[in-house]
């Protein structure tokens, strides 16, 4: 007997194929709208029949400052990387599925405590539960900055696996398209905003499709049709992501193929060889880059004692400091002293919502 997932797939390649043969016209364009919306319910059904035959998952225990997990097919290198940037002791090999749980490390960089796992390694069809590949990728979406680990001489990984993450909702340096929607009991489907790119009448029947017929909606951002309907399903996941092009001790030709790789997909890649050490600073400092944080530093007002880290996030002001160092400081706060790169002088004397910077000394001041 045909389990559920196989009958489910065997389904949506019928819509597909339906849909590809389709002709656009005005006689056609609502049966293709329902189409679309028939495709994008079928794939969630495959990955909720997928979850229930795959289990949940593994488990994730995140600690640190930030957490960065490194995604790739086996044998990319990802357990050699983790050793060669973090600390800790991942088993490595020359064949595939060495790595069959998440190994977690810590990477220290400018006082950070930045907690990378080594995931196994995934493969095609990965969003429908082969080798694990679901459960991987739900682990995946926990962290706050995804590394892809591409070997060198195969390039055609990182398209693969971008399709693999997209096919679960998972949407790669993409800026969220913001959207308002208000169902209501009648009036039909007003559309008062749309910056999406997708033509009126698709909108609406993409959202008919999905069983509203009565909405008012404002779409502020660029959106495909398939990212169109997560959002509004509320499925759609946007993460942050950089490549480390691993292997490069291998490949002399390996700055063009990063070229290459980068401008196609519009992502940051860093040339690396985990075994040699080659560029391996470099990738911890666009890791760090791309977690969005600062580091600053705490001084007591009396005594040499060396200041004290802390690590916020960019963006952050001097009550953000304070509210993390302790809630009493908060009711208490005049003011603080500053040096460093926000400062326009050393110990500048600053309020609650001055922006903090990189590299900052804070010296908070309460009222007496």
């Amino acid at each position: 007997m045909t389990d559920k997932t196989d009958s489910l797939t065997q389904k949506l390649g019928e819509l597909q194929e339906e849909y590809s043969k389709t002709k656009y016209n005005k006689a056609t364009n609502l049966h293709l709208g329902m189409l679309r919306a028939k495709i994008a319910q079928v794939k969630k059904d495959i990955i909720t029949a997928s979850k229930k035959k795959h289990g949940t998952g593994f488990f994730v225990k995140k600690t640190g400052d930030a957490t960065v997990a490194l995604v790739g097919f086996p044998s990319a290198g990802k357990s050699s990387l983790i050793n060669a940037i973090a600390n800790t002791r991942s088993k490595t090999a020359q064949y595939a599925f060495t790595t069959t749980s998440i190994i977690p490390g810590t990477m220290l960089y400018k006082d950070a405590h930045i907690q990378v796992f080594d995931m196994p390694g995934l493969i095609e069809d990965a969003h429908l539960g082969k080798g694990g590949g679901r459960m991987v990728i739900s682990a995946a979406k926990s962290a706050d900055l995804i590394v892809f680990v591409i070997e060198i001489g195969q390039l055609q990984q990182f398209e693969k696996l971008m399709k693999e993450l997209n096919a679960l909702e998972i949407n790669i340096n993409k800026k969220k398209p913001y959207i308002q929607l208000t169902e209501q009991n009648t009036g039909g489907i007003r559309i008062e905003v749309n910056k999406s790119g997708l033509p009126e009448e698709d909108i609406k029947e993409i959202l008919q499709g999905l069983g509203m017929h009565n909405a008012i909606i404002s779409i502020w951002g660029k959106a495909s049709e398939d990212e169109f309907i997560s959002l509004i399903s509320g499925k759609a996941i946007y993460m942050r992501a950089i490549v480390a092009l691993n292997k490069i001790d291998m490949d002399q030709e390996y700055e063009r193929a990063a070229r290459e790789l980068s401008r196609k997909f519009n992502i940051e890649v860093i040339p690396i060889s985990a075994t040699e050490g080659t560029n391996l600073e470099k990738l911890r400092e666009s890791i760090y880059a791309n977690l969005d944080i600062i580091t600053v530093y705490l001084k007591a007002r009396v005594g040499n004692d060396r200041p004290a880290p802390m690590i916020l996030g960019k963006g952050a002001t001097v009550m953000d400091a304070a509210k993390k160092f302790h809630t009493q400081i908060v009711d208490e706060l005049k003011c603080a002293f500053i040096t460093g790169p926000s400062a326009r002088f050393s110990n500048q004397r600053v309020g609650a919502e001055h922006l903090l910077a990189e590299g900052d000394t804070i010296t908070f001041i309460k009222n007496k």
